[in-house]
Order: C-alpha cells, then sequence, then structure tokens
C-alpha cells in the first residue's frame, strides 16, 4: 500500500479555509464536531477561523496520518460532495449506485445525507481504500 501518497491537498484545505468560518476545512480534514461547531458560531465568532489559518498544515499532515491512500481519491470525492452531493454524485463516485440513485431522487434525501456524508466522508473513503487488495497480504490489527 503506498502510504507516502498524500490524501488530502493543502491547496483545497486553504480554499476551504476561505469559507471556513462555516467549518469547511474542519470538515475536509475529518474533524466534524468542531466544523459543526465552527458552522453555528461562526468559526467561533471568527477567532478560530483566523487562528486555524495557521493551523492547516498540520490538519493537513494529520489527515495524511489518518486517511488510507488508495483508488478513491479524497479530494474529488470532497468536490464533488460540495458541489454535487444534493445529486448524490459524489455516492456515484464512490460506487454506491443505489444511494446515489436514491440522493438524486429526494434531493440528497432532503439535505439529511448531504450532512450525513459531510461527517463521514473521510471515513467512507479509507473504508473503501483500506478494502482494496494491493496485491500484499494484509497484516493483522
Amino acid at each position: 500500500m503506498d502510504t507516502s501518497r498524500p490524501t488530502h491537498s493543502l491547496v483545497i484545505g486553504y480554499v476551504a479555509w476561505l469559507f471556513g468560518f462555516i467549518g469547511a476545512h474542519r470538515f475536509y480534514y475529518g474533524k466534524p464536531v468542531s466544523g459543526t461547531l465552527y458552522f453555528f458560531t461562526l468559526g467561533l465568532f471568527f477567532i478560530g477561523w483566523f487562528v486555524d489559518l495557521f493551523l492547516i498544515p498540520g490538519m493537513d499532515r494529520e489527515a495524511d496520518i489518518r486517511f488510507i491512500p488508495g483508488p478513491v481519491d479524497y479530494n474529488v470525492a470532497w468536490l464533488l460532495l460540495v458541489f454535487l452531493g444534493m445529486f448524490g454524485i459524489h455516492r456515484f463516485y464512490l460506487g454506491k449506485i443505489g444511494t446515489g440513485i436514491l440522493y438524486l431522487l429526494t434531493f440528497g434525501l432532503c439535505g439529511l445525507g448531504y450532512i450525513y456524508d459531510l461527517w463521514t466522508l473521510n471515513d467512507q473513503i479509507t473504508l473503501i481504500n483500506g478494502s482494496v487488495d494491493h496485491g500484499s497480504p494484509r497484516q493483522p490489527i
């Protein structure tokens, strides 16, 4: 398994930071609780948002360690979720055709499925990438 390849992009992290007062960069880096807190407090009244400008490189390194690289690209999935998530396009990209059709017909289950995916997309991708056989025997945990 190629663990040296980064899973998240620092550039996308900083672009998401521009909208960080609603928690975008925190969701992107797999921090859904603080992302939700930022959403409801405008980035902890813009102070936490400004501090995060300097914390993003560390969040990026942490995400690269925490999440598993593989055939499903985190950046593509996040861009699809942000811009086309209500139509389930990111679900089709993840190979979840059934829920992709469901999102398409119900406008992301009226937005609730979209919120669920904001919270869990990184973990969903890690499960998919971790289950792919890379030609080497899996090590027991």
